[in-house]
């Protein structure tokens, strides 16, 4: 990651094979920006948590995350159980993270849906 330019001010690039995985260290300076965000399976998954008061509250971040994901090409796996909404990202084709994941995981943070959901 050598754009200082925060991450929730970027797009994700085009995606087709050819995107590095992000070294250790990378991934570590992305996190800095990413409070609620967590690194799993093995450094291969970004994934967060979002609580919300109800059901409804949930499926209107969901179709708020969609839109992002369509307008960046970039889309995340995810699972709505009533009021939460667990989010999981990771570039297929790299096998494991990209900056691409950092850059949708702020974007989708930063969504006013998102907002009035607690980081956990």
């Amino acid at each position: 990651m050598s754009d200082p330019t925060p991450l929730v001010e970027r797009r994700c690039q085009a995606c087709r094979g050819g995107l590095p995985r992000l070294s250790p260290e990378a991934l570590a300076l992305g996190l800095r920006q990413l409070p609620g965000w967590s690194v799993g399976q093995q450094g291969t998954r970004l994934a967060r948590t979002f609580t919300f008061r109800d059901f409804a509250a949930a499926m209107s971040f969901v179709v708020a995350l969609a839109a992002v994901a369509e307008r960046e090409d970039h889309h995340p796996d995810f699972a709505v159980h009533w009021n939460t909404v667990e989010v999981t990202l990771w570039t297929h084709d790299a096998g494991g993270l990209t900056e691409n994941d950092l850059v949708l995981a702020a974007l989708v943070s930063a969504r006013p849906e998102a907002q009035a959901a607690p980081a956990e």
